[in-house]
């Protein structure tokens, strides 16, 4: 066919014709469901914290968040009445009791203590591991989050009391197996036995002093930059056993409160006021201002410790570092100097031992020297 008689690109399909409406029959189907609920108020979701009995599926879902929380150091994702968004400690001569925070579980937060102040730590929650930590932490109403008890454990009394004071405060107590345990802890001793704990809340500094003062024979304790949780564990067991009235150390480059000083303290810091400072060198002065002697241990000191005149009035004990002793600055600031005579040539103690050395000798003459 002559001529371009074919147009292949002309258009062969009808136009769509209107679309007809609903007239006003689906109007409903157009609005909107409104705000999403959040997780702590929707019953199917892990996270839901209402009193209502849950549905198993939800169970089983929060008793695996509180398992994969613990294995991973933090605060589960569940909500548990009484048990989230707490600290613990003294944290002003408080006897312990679990007190609410703002914020999200786990996280460090304002401590509310009508008259007092307190700083918790900023690490997450951890294991208290043992049988006598975790009783005296119960006895001491620290706040948890779970109670974990190994398959097949060997009831004592101990255990019994744990068991029971758990029950008692609500607690969760989850049944697990040992090898789950050993994983949790690292494969640190735990007797079978492990309680998850909030952040510790420190007391405050002014008020650790204060209350100080109010005793007899005054005696504080300040850690210089130790970093082993085990030896600030020990010094506040060493504390508690010789009459100390509290321990202070630095906020930064410096071991804290943690579960593996809580361990090593068997329970004495739930007992003895603990404080963090920011400066330690300006606390020192503080507490020499307010009546304090300060002795800072040195090897090298000139004042041997069995003729230690101060004894017997308000003193604070220095314990430098595990490696380097007392740092310059706290060397010079201190009252005194003194060394623990030592029958042979060994370099140094450790920085506990010569804490509990010096505080048993404060102790001795104390009790015999008045």
């Amino acid at each position: 066919m002559p001529g371009n008689s074919r147009n292949v690109s002309k258009r062969t399909v009808a136009k769509k014709g209107a679309v007809k409406g609903s007239g006003g029959k689906n109007r409903d189907s157009l609005k909107g469901r409104g705000r999403t609920l959040p997780a702590d108020e929707r019953p199917w979701h892990k996270g839901y914290s209402g009193t209502e009995k849950l549905p198993d599926k939800t169970a089983r879902k929060q008793d695996k968040e509180r398992r994969a929380a613990a294995a991973e150091g933090r605060a589960p994702k569940v909500g548990m009445p009484g048990s989230k968004d707490t600290t613990w400690g003294r944290g002003g001569r408080n006897t312990g009791r679990p007190v609410p925070q703002r914020g999200f579980p786990g996280r460090g937060g304002p401590r509310v203590a009508p008259g007092r102040r307190s700083n918790p730590t900023k690490e997450g929650p951890e294991l208290l591991l043992g049988r006598n930590p975790v009783v005296e932490a119960l006895r001491a109403a620290v706040p948890a989050t779970a109670l974990y008890v190994a398959q097949g454990i060997d009831i004592d009394e101990r255990v019994a009391e744990i068991v029971r004071t758990a029950g008692d405060r609500g607690i969760p107590i989850l049944e697990i197996g040992r090898h789950e345990l050993d994983r949790m802890t690292g494969g640190v001793l735990h007797q079978g036995i492990g309680l998850q704990v909030p952040p510790f809340a420190y007391e405050d500094f002014d008020d650790l002093v204060a209350a100080s003062l109010e005793q007899t024979a005054p005696l504080l304790v300040a850690l210089d930059g130790v970093t082993d949780p085990r030896n600030v564990g020990a010094v506040i067991r060493s504390v508690a056993a010789f009459g100390g009235h509290g321990v202070f150390m630095t906020e930064r480059r410096a071991a804290g409160i943690t579960a593996t000083a809580w361990r090593t303290s068997a329970g004495a810091a739930a007992r003895v006021p603990v404080s963090q400072v920011v400066n330690l060198t300006r606390a020192i002065k503080s507490a020499q201002k307010a009546g304090f002697t300060a002795i800072g241990l040195d090897a090298d000191g000139e004042t041997d410790l069995y003729q230690l005149e101060a004894a017997v009035g308000p003193l604070l004990v220095v314990v430098g570092s595990e490696g380097r002793g007392l740092s310059r600055l706290v060397g010079e600031t201190c009252d005194l100097r003194v060394s623990i005579p030592m029958a042979s040539d060994v370099e140094s103690l450790n920085a506990s031992v010569a804490a509990a050395v010096t505080l048993a000798e404060v102790a001795r003459r104390r009790t015999y020297d008045q």
